[in-house]
């Protein structure tokens, strides 16, 4: 079964869901095209998706084109709900990323396309917007081809922009200009093309076609088309474009069961569903399944997304999901977001986008409704893992992490419409980062008198470059490991890096510990093998368990570390004549603005500033700029704190209290 799973990625209000609504009513699957602004859209369907005219959730429909099922997921597109675009990429064959021909390239456009680009994920840009008035298609062309892809090429040619029959022509085999410009990008990636239009300028049309479908599936060429999403103009062309140019994915149905789940949601009764993607294999009612780590359920029921959209028609629902497909599964009761299902695959390429920078503590207008919403928001993490639900049990608060200020809103929407709990928060707070200033190294040793778990363990802790996260290593040799508890070599070393992950949520200063390289250099364990009379207790998986953060965090603590704060990166478009009062505005937020830059009566400032000021510069600037000041943050970096480090809360016994720590852990159930 070939199949296409094509993400609709872009900047917010780049025209992403109204694109969306036109590819479904152009291929038959709805009568009538919905509208965001009315709230009338077939894939925003959250009662604030459709209040705000925003996408929150990203959604699935399904359609046939040209014999390929095209599985479209549409994401959000605003910054505060990026975790939504992060969960989608790894189960995408193919992506439209949407650019408006008004606002032209944004902030969000451009960490996209950094992203996709990294991840070698086929992309097709469209340019929305043409028929609205200041469409600019030769200038958005310019700052695709400078600021996303040096290798994105037209494929047609706008006319009448900014007019309300504004439409496309694709480029045909005639157009000496297309075919040149062809031959300039593709013989970039492509040798055996240069040796042959070297040999004979005239290259047959139908062979640059051919490498134009093979770079654009290994992400080397980004094809461009323009057109509007409103009034249909160039959709057509699109879906041509689609069909030719992304690959498919075609999964073997026969072999073993393999999957990833990429979204949760929650029932009528409550019931979890997980959404999952297909890579091999077929899921059925009643099929056991393993997915996570060490974890197995039953499926109770199975629905594979398909372009038979009445789910009243029980006969023309498929009764399994298979490899290609994209489905929702129900029984799986402990899944979480990146699972994998089945057989597992290649282990996701870690977070694409950065973590939420900002945290609040989130109470229940009704005291009585504590535990009630302890149980909602641990409900709302399980479909948004990033929330980072924290619990305080010292001064019995819960805290969440937060991309921005519209994700309150969504949350205490969500609270109310759905678990009919009022909430409130406090304003919010920034969440920083530790980092290991230099190497350090722990060891707890088997039948020591201070040791009381069965089990040696020595491990390293070493800085790693910005960015690049904990990665864990293990350096010991095969029969050190005990493979009497863990099935394999590979399975030890998953869960030893479970447990030093855990470990380090919480640092010298409370803070989560990244960017270092933990190796475990030395391992033993009380072997099941020796002599009758010496064998006394063996090894069990709680003495690795609980020795490792005990390790974990002498070695920390002999590394040192440094408390970082996010930064942003900002840019603001505003009138000239308002320079003068946001520069000062801007160093007193302790931003770092660069050098403006003019463009006729406006002017762009770029630069840095901590995320803790980011809510404030926005609330201050149209005050500043008369209400014309456009303002765009990104993550940028985490910058070494000066003065004194802030701590946080911790929420576990710190295990550097040895005693407190040693307490806890052997009052557990093993």
């Amino acid at each position: 079964m070939s199949a296409l799973n094509l993400g609709i990625l872009a900047h917010v209000d780049a025209g992403k869901t109204t694109l969306t609504e036109r590819l479904l009513h152009s291929v038959g699957i709805i009568d009538e095209l919905g509208s965001v602004d009315a709230g009338t859209t077939q894939t925003d369907t959250l009662p604030l998706e459709r209040a705000r005219g925003i996408t929150i959730r990203s959604a699935v429909a399904s359609f046939e084109l040209d014999g390929v099922t095209v599985n479209l997921i549409d994401t959000p597109g605003h910054p505060d709900f990026i975790a939504e675009v992060e969960r989608v990429l790894s189960v995408l064959d193919g992506v439209v990323l949407v650019v408006s021909g008004v606002e032209g390239v944004q902030a969000q456009t451009t960490v996209l396309m950094r992203t996709l680009r990294r991840l070698r994920l086929p992309t097709v840009v469209f340019i929305n917007k043409l028929d609205r008035r200041g469409a600019r298609p030769d200038a958005v062309l310019r700052e695709i081809a400078e600021r996303l892809s040096p290798t994105s090429i037209p494929i047609g040619a706008a006319s009448r922009a900014g007019q309300r029959d504004a439409d496309f022509q694709p480029y045909d085999a005639s157009d000496p200009d297309f075919r040149s410009r062809l031959v300039d990008v593709l013989t970039t990636h492509d040798d055996r093309l240069l040796a042959a239009y070297v040999a004979d300028s005239d290259v047959p049309y139908r062979r640059l076609r051919s490498s134009l479908v093979a770079q654009t599936a290994q992400a080397f060429v980004h094809p461009v088309y323009l057109g509007s999403a409103i009034t249909g103009a160039g959709v057509d062309a699109l879906l041509s474009g689609i069909a030719e140019l992304l690959p498919t994915s075609d999964g073997d149905s026969d072999a073993p069961a393999s999957g990833r789940v990429f979204k949760i949601e929650r029932g009528p009764a409550g019931e979890k569903i997980a959404y999952v993607r297909m890579f091999a294999g077929a899921v059925r009612t009643r099929d056991r399944l393993a997915y996570g780590v060490d974890q197995e359920g039953k499926v109770t029921a199975v629905l594979a997304i398909t372009a038979a959209e009445d789910d009243s028609d029980e006969v023309r629902r498929p009764p399994q999901v298979e490899a290609g497909q994209i489905g929702k599964l129900w029984g799986l009761h402990d899944v979480r977001i990146g699972d994998d299902i089945g057989e597992q695959r290649r282990p996701a390429d870690g977070h694409h986008f950065a973590p939420p920078t900002l945290e609040t503590v989130v109470s229940a207008c009704d005291p009585t409704d504590g535990a009630r919403l302890h149980t909602a928001l641990t409900q709302l993490a399980e479909q948004d893992p990033l929330i980072n639900l924290r619990q305080d049990g010292v001064r019995h608060e819960t805290s969440v992490s937060l991309y921005g200020e519209v994700q309150k809103e969504v949350i205490q929407a969500t609270l109310a419409d759905v678990y009919e709990i009022d909430v409130t928060f406090r304003e919010s707070t920034t969440i920083c980062v530790e980092r290991p200033v230099a190497a350090g190294e722990a060891v707890e040793v088997l039948n020591a008198d201070d040791n009381p778990f069965r089990a040696t363990i020595r491990l390293r802790v070493e800085p790693a470059p910005a960015g690049s996260g904990i990665e864990f290593r293990l350096l010991v040799e095969a029969r050190d490991i005990p493979l009497y508890l863990y099935r394999s070599r590979g399975h030890f070393a998953a869960m030893m890096e479970r447990y030093v992950r855990q470990a380090l949520r919480e640092g010298l200063r409370g803070w989560e510990v990244t960017d270092c390289v933990v190796s475990m250099v030395e391992c033993t364990y009380a072997s099941p093998d020796g002599p009758p009379s010496t064998r006394g207790p063996l090894s069990a998986i709680a003495d690795f368990r609980d020795l490792t953060p005990l390790v974990a965090m002498r070695a920390l603590a002999d590394a040192g570390t440094t408390v970082c704060e996010p930064m942003h990166r900002f840019q603001v478009e505003l009138p000239a004549e308002s320079l003068g009062v946001v520069l000062p505005a801007l160093t007193g937020l302790h931003a770092t603005p660069e050098a403006p830059r003019m463009r006729g009566a406006s002017c762009v400032i770029e630069g840095e500033i901590p995320a803790a000021q980011v809510h404030r510069l926005h609330k201050e600037l149209p005050a500043l700029t008369s209400g014309e000041g456009v303002l765009d943050t990104w993550f940028s970096r985490y910058q070494p704190i000066r003065g004194p480090a802030p701590t946080r809360q911790r929420l576990t016994t710190d295990p550097l209290d040895r005693k407190a720590y040693l307490r806890e852990v052997q009052g557990r159930p093993t």
